[in-house]
């Protein structure tokens, strides 16, 4: 008696040396296309065939000649540039969606003021009277200052004080609080700060008051409902499809728990992942509790693996932010005879977490904005390959917002990757507050070309929600330091890198990344068919005001067109699953 194909689940056609190999020849090739490979070897072709999932030809048409028989598709990709597939190096699309579909506060605005942020909380909470908390996203900090106007308890007290309030700030390194949320996590003047962030107090009293810093509000987070899965599972799934749609293949997200992995595998499993995710596991409760560390990091992790999903690396905060003045610095923060900043981890502590991860093959992805914080990081690697050896593992230098010239070539030394966000490469009022650290450190500052220049790895990272998550605008502004929608030559400090080289830092570099440049990050025989079909060429552009808008016309991801803009494979073998009609649109600027 046969089985019904009927009465079966949908398998999955998983490869091994000897099965899960197609028939025939080429299931697709791709010709006429401008294709810009990132392989050195040979820069430009302009056909690619495809099978398995992997690229077995690369050249001109006639090269796929003997490649194609009565299997094969045959795409006319119209004489568009293309390209290998981009990766984001540090996002959270968690932190930025998961509130919303949890039906929490979101104030709505860019830059909101203050007056606006009171509004939302009134708004919310009479719309919401049985939410017992009133918590979300997100205050400007630095506008109650330029207000004149203390972010603190008292100032929320003074117009909600029968429930807890929290909301974070927009660059996530703080969160203000009301009096009744410190009851609710019994926080007091009694409460020792944590390690990883601090409990900002009263100079005389030592009562908390309302700001609490880093680490420090994860006190918060602990005394809340966590966020529902259904919310979490809808923020990723919707959070790769927008990434799908803007052409990136790879990406990180940094700071999950088991609950967040658990709704990482719920979409896994549905097939929904079109893209491959690198999740890092917090180390220590930076932004919520997280309860079975040690079970994920001794080996629990592992029940997460696919060929989409990774959890093998860790992520902290090391340092704080500039706009805390948390930030550590390798002197004096400017007029302070003493405070360099904060540290969430002795260096003792670092140096033997990251000997013990990097024996162990976890890769770990530092939080470090100041030059002290990288500094620090870099000796503790340095202890590492000391006592390991060099045995590959790739660690991360999360932001890297400031860096010593001196450090410069050890990135390369170290085989550390320099990773840079894009919230202060372009000059915009948000990254004009950030330039607190003293003008001395400002050419020093989103150094891309330094480390470049002294053949060090340089990936970029959107940190979504401090920054967009469309990673084309910080991917123009690397290349011009100026403000994509400025129609002026104002231009931001450092130095620009080549089209070429920004190119390289979102493909190439960002597989090296994630530990798969020798199966992906270029289009090269052999490695994952990966590549974006883009509507403008990069190299024939003016580049300030071009870049940002680019449209992603197709994305490929291991042989599967997931994306189709136009719907111009519609009704063919390789119909995509993702389009605009089914795609959330996070970005419209």
């Amino acid at each position: 008696m046969s089985l019904s194909e009927a009465s079966l689940p949908k398998g999955k056609d998983y490869r091994s040396s000897h099965t899960g190999h197609g028939a025939g020849k080429a299931d697709t090739v791709f010709e006429n296309g401008r294709i810009y490979t990132v392989n050195p070897a040979q820069e430009w072709a302009e056909a690619v065939a495809v099978k398995d999932g992997v690229f077995v030809a690369v050249g001109s048409r006639a090269d796929m000649t003997p490649f194609i028989d009565e299997h094969t598709q045959v795409v006319d990709l119209k004489d568009r540039f293309i390209m290998p597939g981009l990766y984001d190096m540090h996002t959270h699309p968690d932190l930025t969606l998961a509130p919303g579909y949890a039906g929490y506060l979101d104030v709505g605005l860019e830059d909101p003021a203050p007056a606006q942020v009171k509004q939302s909380i009134l708004d919310y909470a009479e719309a919401n009277p049985n939410s017992e908390w009133i918590f979300g996203q997100y205050f400007v900090h630095f506008h109650f200052k330029r207000e004149g106007i203390e972010a603190d308890k008292n100032w929320l007290d003074s117009f909600i004080s029968d429930r807890p309030v929290a909301v974070h700030d927009r660059s996530w390194g703080c969160i203000l609080v009301n009096s009744k949320a410190l009851e609710r996590a019994g926080i007091d003047a009694n409460t020792p700060d944590p390690r990883n962030g601090f409990i900002e107090r009263d100079g005389i009293t030592g009562e908390p008051t309302g700001i609490l810093v880093d680490g420090a509000y994860s006190l918060i987070h602990a005394a809340m409902p966590p966020t529902p899965a259904l919310a979490l599972q809808r923020a990723y799934r919707e959070g790769i499809q927008y990434q799908t749609s803007r052409g990136v293949v790879g990406t990180k997200y940094v700071h999950v728990c088991e609950n967040r992995l658990d709704a990482l595998k719920v979409v896994d499993d549905a097939g929904e992942m079109t893209l491959r995710v690198e999740a890092a596991i917090s180390w220590q409760d930076d932004i919520f509790p997280v309860r079975r560390r040690w079970e994920l990091l001794a080996g629990e992790r592992h029940y997460y693996r696919s060929a989409r999903l990774n959890a093998n690396a860790v992520k902290f905060h090391f340092d704080g932010t500039h706009g805390s003045y948390s930030s550590y610095l390798s002197t004096p923060w400017p007029g302070q005879s003493e405070w360099r900043g904060g540290l969430n981890l002795t260096p003792e502590h670092i140096v033997d977490m990251v000997v013990d991860m990097d024996r162990r093959g976890i890769r770990v992805i530092a939080h470090c904005v100041g030059d002290g914080a990288s500094d620090l990081f870099l000796d503790a690697v340095a202890e590492a390959r000391k006592r390991n050896g060099p045995n590959g593992v790739r660690h991360q230098c999360a932001h890297s917002t400031v860096l010593l010239d001196e450090n410069l070539p050890r990135f390369k030394e170290l085989n550390v990757v320099a990773e840079f966000s894009p919230v202060g490469w372009l000059p915009e009022p948000y990254a004009r507050a950030r330039e607190v650290m003293g003008e001395e450190r400002f050419d020093r500052m989103y150094n891309f070309k330094g480390v470049l220049d002294h053949g060090g790895l340089a990936v970029m990272g959107t940190d979504w929600p401090v920054s967009t998550i469309n990673c084309w605008v910080g991917f123009e502004a690397m290349m011009t330091r100026k403000n994509p929608w400025f129609d002026n030559d104002e231009t931001f400090h450092g130095h620009a890198i080549t089209v070429e080289q920004a190119i390289r830092v979102m493909t190439i570099n960002g597989a090296h990344c994630m530990g798969i440049e020798d199966s992906a990050g270029s289009i090269e025989v052999g490695k994952s068919a990966d590549f974006i079909a883009l509507d403008r060429n990069l190299f024939e552009l003016e580049l300030q005001g071009n870049v940002h808008n680019t449209q992603v016309d197709l994305t490929m991801m291991a042989g599967q067109v997931v994306w189709d803009r136009s719907g111009e494979l519609s009704n063919t073998p390789l119909q995509a699953p993702l389009n605009p009609d089914n795609v959330t649109n996070f970005y419209d600027k």
